[in-house]
């Protein structure tokens, strides 16, 4: 089995680790089969005459006989950070991002043991569900209907007298049946059985061969039939709805999801678009600095469109190119800022005029200003390890009063020192007020931040 790890934009030349021309193919195969594929998969990976080169996409594709790991990477140094530090920060974006609930901590200690990204998240999924399933299984009434010696529930009275008219001695009844076979529970057996033929590490399996026994009870269903939909997250089993979300990443489908082709057993793709994953981890991060204040963070919000049918009059909105900020806020239904993320690296010249910011990104940012009406709006990029979260430069725009900074900010950093750095870069937008508005009283966690 060939396994390769390379960073975005790295690549590996054939001859090279043990990869030919033919598990190339294969790999470019996987990746042409993924759901985000472009044309070509040119977006995950390039198929060169004489190497594989990856692109901005980062986790796992895998083959027949062959796997490749993609991992972040910011540091313009090949080879700057260790494997395992870099595979570690991804895993605890991902359990930050998506709500994974991997526990503060624990994600760094499993990605140290691990030699790839998809072994860490199964090893993270057998150890959780272990863990729950030894708490007790969850259990919900099931309708069932069957013909029993004594009245249970209630009597289906067609039932009895059309198909039990000849056997007095039985009764067809209706009833609620308290059991674990429920949706939520034949959808961890599934991932349970689907893992365990992905396993490498001999703990990992042996978990999961514990837990094909704890739950043997339960049908098995084909992972193209599971219930997704009837699967419900109530009261009763809320501490179960982290392990939803990461069957869901394992089994499942879009951009944070896996692939699989039933065809070949091996081909188990794991892909995450680095700007979607950066853009999501820096707003689940801007809602924890930002609690307790009256700042509300909108995701992927705004809707509004660029053009409209022209009158030669003002045009109060358009319905053709809508557009999406990455990140809103906004104060008592009002824009105050906006925010788009944007995963690339800025130049460390500081007599760098633009800091290595592409002219496309400040058009963007420029229509939003006219659209959404605001004066304050940012491009968050992130830092090279080592280098603090601050605010780089404030550029006016012609013809306005609006200020767009260029900022950057650390994912390195543990989540309190993250979250107090975005607190401070948005408490510089939010002190500013457009003329004629004013301050008030900012609550608690703001006004320390501006003081």
């Amino acid at each position: 089995m060939t396994h390769l790890t390379l960073h975005e934009w790295g690549h590996a030349r054939f001859g090279e680790n043990g990869l030919t021309r033919e598990k190339a193919d294969a790999l470019h195969a996987a990746a042409c089969a993924h759901p985000l594929a472009r044309e070509d998969a040119t977006n995950i990976m390039v198929l060169g005459r004489d190497r594989l080169i990856a692109r901005q996409m980062v986790g796992i594709v895998s083959a027949k006989g062959c796997s490749l790991e993609i991992l972040p990477k910011v540091d313009p140094n090949e080879g700057a950070e260790n494997q395992k530090t870099v595979r570690s920060r991804l895993v605890r974006m991902l359990d930050v991002a998506l709500g994974l609930d991997l526990g503060i901590g624990g994600e760094a200690a499993i990605a140290r043991q691990k030699t790839s990204l998809l072994e860490i998240l199964i090893d993270a999924f057998a150890m959780r569900l272990l863990a729950e399933v030894r708490r007790g299984l969850p259990r919900a009434y099931v309708a069932r209907e069957d013909d029993l010696p004594a009245l249970r529930g209630r009597l289906d009275v067609t039932r009895q007298f059309t198909r039990n008219a000849v056997r007095p001695d039985r009764l067809a009844c209706r009833f609620d049946q308290l059991e674990s076979d429920t949706p939520l529970m034949r959808v961890m057996a599934a991932a349970v059985v689907f893992l365990a033929g992905h396993a490498r590490s001999h703990t990992t399996r042996r978990k999961l061969d514990e837990l094909r026994c704890t739950l043997v009870d339960i049908p098995l269903v084909p992972i193209n039939r599971l219930p997704w939909k009837q699967v419900r997250i109530d009261r009763t089993n809320r501490r179960w709805a982290a392990l939803f979300r990461l069957a869901m990443l394992l089994l499942q489908r879009d951009w944070q999801a896996t692939h699989h082709d039933t065809k070949a057993p091996e081909g188990l793709t794991l892909l995450f678009p680095m700007n979607d994953l950066f853009e999501k981890y820096v707003a689940v991060m801007l809602r924890r600095a930002l609690a307790g204040s009256e700042i509300e963070v909108v995701e992927q919000g705004g809707h509004r469109a660029c053009l409209g049918t022209f009158t030669g009059e003002h045009l109060e909105s358009g319905n053709v190119f809508s557009t999406k900020p990455d990140i809103i806020l906004r104060r008592g239904g009002q824009i105050c800022a906006i925010i788009d993320t944007k995963w690339k690296k800025l130049d460390s010249d500081p007599l760098e005029r633009k800091h290595g910011v592409s002219q496309s990104d400040v058009y963007q940012l420029m229509a939003y200003a006219r659209l959404y009406c605001t004066k304050e709006l940012m491009l968050l990029y992130p830092s090279r390890p080592g280098e603090e979260s601050s605010e780089r430069a404030r550029f006016g725009i012609a013809g306005g009063s609006e200020c767009l900074r260029i900022a950057s900010v650390d994912v390195a950093q543990n989540e309190a020192d993250l979250t107090a750095s975005l607190a401070r870069l948005c408490a510089k937008m939010l002190s500013h007020r457009p003329s004629g508005e004013t301050m008030g009283e900012a609550s608690p966690p703001m006004a320390m931040l501006v003081e």
